[in-house]
Parts: C-alpha cells; sequence; structure tokens
C-alpha cells in the first residue's frame, strides 16, 4: 500500500530529484503575462559591503533594562512624556479607550501623526473649558511607542494648539492618569490596524555596519540623544569618567558585567573567559549629528583611535540595548 511502489508513495522529497522543465512555448499570437512565478527569487543587489570582513553582531540582550516596566514617566528640561512597551499601533487604540471610559470626546484624529485632540470640557475645579491633545510616536526601541500631552484653556477667541501646555501642573496629571490606566490594562492591548500601518514599530535606533566602522544610528534631538546616551552608558556596564557635552564625547571605561547572569550574553562572542577581556579598557564615545534629529554614536579608542570591529560591534551592541 504504502511506500515507493504502493499506492500512496511518499511525495514529500520526490522535488529534489526533479528535472527542470524549458520554458512554456506560446504562440506568437498569444501574451505571456498571466505566466508568472508564484515565488518570484529577487535579483541579490551589488554590494561592497560583501567583499569586506564582517562578524554578525549578537542581538540586544533581552535583559536590557529599558524593558523592565511596561510604563515610564521620562522628562527632559520641560517636556515629559510616557514610555510604553508596546508598538504604536497597540498604543493608539488604549487612548482612545481611556478618553471613553472618562467620557471624554474626541473632536479629530490624526493617525499619519500621531494625534488625538479631545473635545472642549469643564473640570470642577477650573472655570475654563479646557481640550488635551495626545501624540503617540515610536519609541527608540523596537516595539515601544512615547505618549506626549499637550492642554490648552479655552479663551475668548479660538485658537490653535500652543507649543506648550498652558497649564503645566494639569498636563504632569493627565499624563500621569494615562500612565496608570495604561499600566493596569497592560494585558490587554488591541491594534489599531490604520495607526499600525501610518506608526513604524522599528524604533528610532538601529546599529549599523559601513565598510570601516560599526555605529548607533539615533533618530533623536541632540538634547535628548545626549541625555539616553548618559543614562544608558550607565546601565550598560560603563563608568563615565568625564564627559565633553560640547564636543558630544563621554571618556568610560568598561567594567564588564558584573552580575552572573548578565556574563552568558559576552561568553558566546569572547569564549567564556572568567573575566572579560575588555574588562577595564578605557574607550571615547562620540555624538555627531547628522542632520537636524540624526545622531551617529561611535565608539573610539582613549585617545580617539580606532578600536578593533568586533570591539565596537560587542560594545555597541550592548550600548543599543540601553538607550531610551
Amino acid at each position: 500500500m504504502f511506500g515507493e511502489d504502493g499506492l500512496f508513495p511518499d511525495n514529500a522529497s520526490r522535488y529534489q530529484s526533479a528535472s527542470e522543465l524549458p520554458p512554456i512555448d506560446v504562440p506568437p499570437h498569444l501574451t505571456t503575462d498571466a505566466i508568472q512565478p508564484d515565488y518570484p527569487v529577487p535579483q541579490v543587489a551589488a554590494s561592497t559591503q560583501l567583499a569586506t570582513q564582517f562578524e554578525t553582531p549578537r542581538p540586544t540582550p533581552l535583559t536590557a533594562n529599558n524593558q523592565s516596566d511596561s510604563v515610564r514617566i521620562q522628562s527632559l528640561g520641560g517636556e515629559r512624556w510616557a514610555l510604553v512597551s508596546v508598538a504604536p499601533g497597540q498604543l493608539w487604540p488604549q487612548v482612545r479607550t481611556f478618553l471613553t471610559t472618562s467620557g471624554i470626546g474626541v473632536a479629530a484624529v490624526d493617525a499619519e501623526e500621531g494625534l488625538i485632540d479631545t473635545q472642549w470640557f469643564k473640570l470642577e475645579d477650573r472655570e475654563l473649558a479646557v481640550r488635551f491633545r495626545f501624540r503617540v510616536d515610536t519609541g527608540v526601541q523596537r516595539n515601544t511607542a512615547e505618549l506626549h500631552v499637550l492642554h490648552q484653556d479655552r479663551g475668548v477667541e479660538e485658537v490653535s494648539w500652543p507649543p506648550q501646555s498652558d497649564d503645566d501642573d494639569l498636563e504632569r496629571k493627565m499624563l500621569q492618569d494615562m500612565a496608570q490606566y495604561l499600566a493596569n490594562s497592560a494585558d490587554a492591548t488591541p491594534i489599531s490596524m490604520m495607526a499600525d500601518r501610518a506608526m513604524s514599530d522599528s524604533g528610532r535606533i538601529t546599529l549599523e555596519d559601513t565598510e570601516t566602522v560599526t555605529r548607533i544610528r539615533l533618530e533623536l534631538p541632540f538634547d535628548r540623544a545626549w541625555a539616553s546616551v548618559v543614562k544608558g552608558t550607565e546601565n550598560a556596564d560603563f563608568t563615565i569618567d568625564d564627559r565633553d557635552r560640547s564636543q558630544g564625547i563621554l571618556y568610560v571605561t568598561f567594567i564588564g558585567p558584573q552580575e552572573d547572569e548578565d556574563s552568558g550574553w559576552f561568553d558566546w562572542l569572547w569564549g567564556g573567559e572568567d573575566d572579560h577581556p575588555l574588562a577595564g579598557h578605557r574607550y571615547q564615545i562620540r555624538l555627531d549629528a547628522s542632520g537636524d534629529e540624526v545622531i551617529m554614536i561611535t565608539l573610539l579608542g582613549r585617545d580617539g583611535e580606532s578600536v578593533d570591529r568586533r570591539e565596537q560591534q560587542a560594545l555597541l551592541t550592548l550600548l543599543r540595548g540601553n538607550i531610551t
């Protein structure tokens, strides 16, 4: 019944020995437009990078500090926002649900810009009506999102949205209420297909390899990028010895993993020595602007010289996982 000569032979691997047939001969008066491969194989683009020495960097460690909390409120200067560990397309419907549950009407939405504007409404302790604008942005890390809140008091005349909230304390309270709601509903995160298509979930930080250097591309304005890199460096097994903000340079020492559970990631790359071979090495972490809101982060030696490519890949991958 079964087997090669049976009624029900096993054809699972027969394709491996199949011969390639010649193309179909179509008469000249007919068209071949309808004859297309079901799974076309794209051409491989020529790349000079393929000819250079390259080592695949390790993925970002799953224990990166930025993933420890589902919702956190962060601030820099006069700006604050909620960092949420979900993709923008998941945060969007949660904001809408919060407004519906709170009885706050929505006046306008713009998924392309990530904006949700409320209607004017009265608060018990305020004479003037108020409205809020919620802005959902792509987070720095993949599958994270940021929520910004803008508040406006209603005046005699209709005016456009102000660049900053009319009442900073009211903005802070609304953001705290929203953050608490998001934290409580972290297990139920629907997805808005409209917002998911409009807003990327790939994050604003990537590790790039050129022919000569490995670097981090961070899509943030310099002020925030500097603060984020300083905090990320401190969380990524470095100590900061000195800093020069005007030049965009951090002078650091790599101290290596300090806990037993952190050492396994480096064991894969360096062979599992008891003491990490880079522990005690001193470096420069340099931030260079490449446009209005794009910062390139490179790793140099103590005196600004280039370092081994594998050191760049390993240490910058570790740093990348701790920048938020």
